[in-house]
């Protein structure tokens, strides 16, 4: 898989970042919210892509 670098500027660009509004979050969700901006919770892509690597490599 491309570095994590590369693709997580990829998924910045596509709004992967971007989860749901605060009030309709699930708790289970904490360890991957990065931050809250105006009530949207943010998405850790260094997280998302760390999993996303491990999914690749079990599908090879």
């Amino acid at each position: 898989m491309e570095n994590n670098t590369s693709l997580q500027q990829q998924l910045l660009e596509a709004g992967v970042h971007f989860g749901h509004l605060r009030k309709k979050w699930n708790p289970k969700m904490l360890p991957y919210i990065f931050a809250e901006k105006k009530g949207i919770h943010i998405i850790d892509l260094n997280k998302t892509t760390e999993h996303l690597t491990e999914v690749a490599a079990v599908l090879k």
